[in-house]
């Protein structure tokens, strides 16, 4: 009678339960804990100094928080930014559209306009416009068999704020006009060429098919451009428009209260571009809906705010 080999009728354990078996060891991130000690350390020295020093002045600062002359200064920035963000996107699609034409005259035009307008420092810019009567004392239009239809003087019309909004509109557009080119270029070409296949004018191709794809990719950076534009308004202080900065310096020249003046531009700087930057984020929601991941708005800002991947998110 032969002898059963039972070894292999014994059932073998599958792989599954020799995994369940491991024991999983969590790796010890040493480096993330002594960086988070050293921030949490270097964190409450700077608050601390901040908080004791006297010589910021917090209650002179809460006190010209809502000063007329801030509130007006304030008020003049926000306009300056809403009015030549405004221009500044219409100039830069009309110079991106141009250099993506076909025409090589329109290419070189806008290539030109943007080495220029990007090259030169908006400050110089900013008094170039200003001083624009030293080159042009007056601007007129004469027909002929007419005569002179209107004449104006340069200075009439380049006030402070109007030479702040040429200047900074034409300099902004410039970077303005390479942040749409790269969302045009962004979309495929194939679209455009199935277009003009199906014989749809150029413009139409631009209207209907790529500058709406284009969207997703220009508002970001175009949020990064306002955001900037905003804080680049102070440099028309150095022009005599009285916005927020000037009208800190206005006060401190007369009370020697630099800092806490500082300190009330800062905070109203912080509180606009706070704002800011939550519009932009519900404008990219928006046009990125085909991206958004089905996550309450909660969860979607921890998630951005500590660096975290939400659970149960589409993969």
């Amino acid at each position: 009678m032969s002898k059963v080999d039972t070894s292999k009728a014994r059932p073998q354990p599958s792989v599954v339960e020799e995994v369940d078996r491991l024991v999983v060891v969590p790796r010890r991130n040493y480096g993330i804990w002594i960086g988070t000690a050293f921030t949490l350390v270097l964190s409450y020295f700077i608050l601390r100094a901040f908080a004791v020093n006297p010589a910021f002045g917090w209650e002179t600062a809460a006190g010209y928080l809502f000063h007329p002359s801030i509130m007006s200064g304030l008020m003049t920035t926000l306009v300056l930014t809403v009015v030549i963000m405004f221009l500044a996107i219409v100039i830069g699609t009309i110079v991106a559209v141009m250099r993506v034409s076909p025409s090589p005259v329109l290419r070189s035009f806008a290539g030109a306009y943007v080495w220029f307008f990007r090259g030169v420092p908006a400050l110089i810019q900013l008094i170039f416009w200003f001083n624009l009567a030293l080159l042009v004392r007056e601007f007129s239009l004469t027909l002929p068999f007419v005569g002179e239809i209107f004449s104006i003087r340069t200075n009439d019309f380049m006030t402070p704020f109007f030479s702040a909004v040429v200047a900074l509109s034409l300099c902004e557009a410039g970077y303005m006009a390479e942040i749409i080119r790269a969302g045009i270029k962004s979309v495929p070409t194939g679209q455009s060429e199935a277009a003009s296949a199906l014989g749809m004018p150029y413009r139409n191709i631009l209207k209907r098919i790529v500058l709406p794809q284009a969207m997703r990719f220009v508002v970001p950076p175009t949020g990064n451009e306002a955001i900037n534009l905003l804080k680049l308004t102070s440099l028309v202080t150095f022009i005599a428009v009285d916005d927020l900065f000037y009208s800190a310096q206005s006060i401190y020249a007369r009370t020697f209260e630099t800092i806490p003046l500082l300190i009330v531009v800062a905070v109203w700087y912080l509180a606009v571009v706070s704002i800011m930057s939550v519009g932009q984020h519900f404008l990219e929601r928006h046009f990125g809906r085909s991206e958004t991941r089905s996550q309450s708005l909660t969860t979607r800002l921890l998630r951005n705010a500590f660096g975290t991947r939400a659970k149960g998110a589409a993969t």
